[in-house]
């Protein structure tokens, strides 16, 4: 089973989007193993977007991210970090497939509503950067014997 983190970003908190965005993701099969809303502090957000450090919009990502409350959580499943990837769609809401999460809900590329983790080894950086090891929980579903 992969895990990846999953991030509700500042405009789908502001839009009311969190439960809809969460419920495709449950609905397809992925089970939550942690979950926590909180304020992104400059740090925390520097440290999460370091990829994009140098980049001409790291201090626009880095201020909106830390704009509003995120909800954080950890998503287990078999390949989660690719069936969420393609669940959200492109980067760019205009470019995203219809039916994807980004091609049907968001607004632009500055407001594209939600973070997935792009591999196993960052979905693994990025879950501790976010939830220790006492906050992620492991139990079983009667659905997994029926998928799994």
């Amino acid at each position: 089973m992969e895990r990846s983190l999953v991030l509700i970003k500042p405009d789908a908190i502001q839009r009311g989007l969190a439960g809809e965005i969460i419920s495709r993701l449950e609905k397809k099969g992925l089970t939550i193993v942690a979950m926590k809303m909180l304020y992104m502090d400059k740090n925390l957000a520097q440290r999460h977007y370091a990829i994009h450090k140098g980049k001409a919009f790291f201090n626009d990502l880095v201020s909106f991210i830390t704009s509003s409350p995120v909800i954080a959580i950890v998503f287990q499943g078999k390949n989660a970090v690719e069936m969420i990837r393609r669940m959200m769609g492109e980067t760019d809401p205009a470019r995203a497939q219809p039916g994807s999460i980004r091609g049907d809900l968001g607004i632009d590329i500055g407001h594209n509503l939600i973070h997935g983790s792009d591999s196993i080894e960052n979905a693994s950086k990025e879950i501790d950067l976010f939830f220790s090891k006492e906050e992620i929980f492991s139990y079983d579903r009667e659905l997994d014997r029926w998928i799994y």
